[in-house]
């Protein structure tokens, strides 16, 4: 079955939302929710989107970002294979993290970007276990909730680099720290009361979050897409996609993330970090054997693969600039 297609183009608005796979968690602790800050930090600049506001839960995500090149999917794919890799070598696990392909909808003018935000904000009070919590709790929850860009955008926290904060503060007028306060006492209102109408706009398209004008502008494009759409290729000429990603791409992003040569993976060098990275990955990602990994970084035996992937997870979990540089390296191989 044809993936949908997606309707890119420059400056569009999206927004985004990731759910664990069979409504698995995708975040098991504060050290994933940092992974996938650090993916962000390395795939924004590289892709050279806008994240205008994200809120993290425990088994989806939202987020919302601009798209100057549009280019959504390569940003996107790039974050989550980044995001994956990195949560199943930390956890040593196998297996898909999240549920088919992520979901993105247009979005429509200042109006419908501003009630977004809201909606988007307000996901950790909107939670069946807070319904029947006192108001002044959930506000309390709200104010105190850690990840999501909320905190940044009310002044309670340091701004994160890779957040644009201020096209949607200048939504709500007002100077300076005034911005602040509005959009706090926007965001806040809804707490205690749903947006019915914005809500109801959420129904009406599964591409688009706007007017009937911009929904109907949303829906020609797409149908415009799909009469371009080629007939599919006879299945003989068809590329198969086995899942895995090649041994040698994955030697040289290793390589050029770590400032070696390939040949230098295959020397020891202190703390091995490299080495044990490529490991896992040659493993975990590529379908070697601990017997053919050892061949080919040059290690003496199975157990010395499996002592080296054990100390890179563990050095993974607790190493932010490891972390980043497990980004880049699953952006090199993903291209």
């Amino acid at each position: 079955m044809a993936r949908p297609l997606r309707v890119e183009y420059e400056g569009a608005i999206y927004h985004v939302t990731v759910r664990g796979n069979a409504r698995q968690n995708i975040f098991r602790d504060d050290g994933d929710r940092r992974l996938l800050y650090s993916c962000f930090e390395e795939c924004v600049p590289r892709y050279a989107v806008r994240v205008y506001l994200f809120c993290l839960m425990q088994n989806h995500l939202h987020l919302v970002v601009e798209t100057p090149k549009a280019n959504l999917g390569r940003f996107m794919q790039s974050v989550l294979t980044a995001y994956a890799v990195s949560y199943n070598l930390r956890h040593r696990c196998h297996g898909h993290l999240t549920q088919g392909r992520y979901g993105a909808r247009l979005v429509s003018g200042d109006r419908y970007l501003l009630k977004l935000s809201r909606y988007v904000h307000l996901n950790p009070v909107k939670v069946k276990n807070m319904q029947s919590s006192p108001l002044p709790d959930r506000i309390a929850y709200l104010r105190q909730y850690p990840w999501s860009s909320y905190r940044g955008y009310t002044g309670q926290a340091r701004r994160l680099e890779w957040v644009e904060y201020e096209p949607v503060l200048r939504l709500l007028g007002g100077r300076g720290e005034d911005k602040a306060e509005l959009y706090k006492e926007f965001v806040e209102a809804g707490v205690a009361e749903d947006d019915e109408e914005f809500i109801k706009a959420l129904s009406l398209s599964p591409r688009s979050i706007g007017d009937e004008e911009f929904r109907a502008e949303v829906e020609g494009l797409h149908g415009q897409m799909l009469k371009k759409r080629r007939r599919p290729q006879d299945v003989a000429f068809r590329h198969v996609n086995t899942g895995k990603m090649a041994p040698d791409k994955v030697m040289r992003a290793v390589a050029s993330v770590s400032g070696l040569t390939e040949e230098g993976l295959l020397r020891r060098h202190r703390g091995w970090e490299w080495k044990g990275i490529a490991a896992r990955l040659l493993v975990m990602e590529c379908g070697l054997t601990q017997r053919d990994c050892a061949q080919k970084l040059g290690l003496r035996s199975g157990s010395a693969v499996s002592y080296q992937m054990r100390k890179a997870g563990d050095a993974l979990a607790v190493n932010k600039q490891l972390a980043r540089a497990m980004a880049r390296i699953m952006a090199l191989c993903s291209r």
